[in-house]
């Protein structure tokens, strides 16, 4: 056992979430559906203690955080995905969990969450995963996307001043976002028009009974 694995070789337990091994989550993530839920044990078992979640989360994981997390895949398009301020890894070691051919870039800038997610990365076999500390801003001369994601990071506007450079020239983002997403983008829109981008926002269903996710999309004008 590796470093990394006997750091992780706790409980890994998500049996206080009501939604662990639902049938509907299960066909919902198909034959990626352990791949996912092994990430969700190691966070429910690691993240309160790394200071990556909060106690309350561990009995809403699948709600909350990883459901939420995959809703975004159908809108990622092909190519590199960079997901900035990426955290506990919510949604990047989830898209990386569920397309683990696709490169993933993490882009974190405090070195105990980067530290996490190359732990949880490896532990997980996740070998397309690249981690690099910094702000978005701050990586543009090392880090090109075809897609951009991120999940409570920001408000639309910044995200884009943000991340906007790191686009490759068709590139896009894809974000995760609250009901108040249709007001973001109204706010955003010169941000938007300068860096040419045309925004929509998507209701991304994952599982009966649970809210939907909201998605933006961001595309080249």
């Amino acid at each position: 056992m590796s470093g990394d694995e006997a750091e992780f070789a706790g409980v890994r337990d998500l049996s206080r979430d009501p939604l662990d091994g639902d049938p509907a989550v299960v066909a919902y993530l198909g034959d990626r559906y352990d791949a996912v839920r092994e990430f969700g044990a190691l966070l429910a078992d690691q993240g309160e203690l790394r200071g990556l979640i909060g106690p309350r989360e561990l009995g809403r994981m699948w709600e909350r955080h990883l459901l939420n997390s995959a809703a975004v895949v159908p809108f990622l398009g092909e190519g590199v995905v960079v997901d900035i301020g990426s955290g506990a890894g919510l949604p990047g070691l989830v898209i990386a969990a569920m397309e683990p051919s696709r490169r993933v870039v993490l882009v974190e800038p405090m070195e105990r969450r980067c530290a996490w997610l190359r732990e949880a990365a490896e532990t997980l076999g996740l070998d397309g995963v690249t981690v690099v500390r910094g702000r978005a801003e701050e990586v543009r001369e090392v880090v090109e996307a075809d897609v951009v994601t991120a999940r409570a990071v920001a408000s639309i506007d910044k995200l884009v001043k943000w991340a906007a450079p790191l686009l490759a020239d068709d590139g896009r983002m894809a974000l995760l976002k609250g009901r108040s997403a249709t007001d973001e983008l109204e706010k955003a829109k010169y941000v938007l028009r300068k860096a040419r981008l045309v925004g929509s926002v998507h209701s991304a269903p994952t599982v009966p009974g649970l809210e939907a996710t909201t998605v933006v999309t961001l595309t080249r004008s």
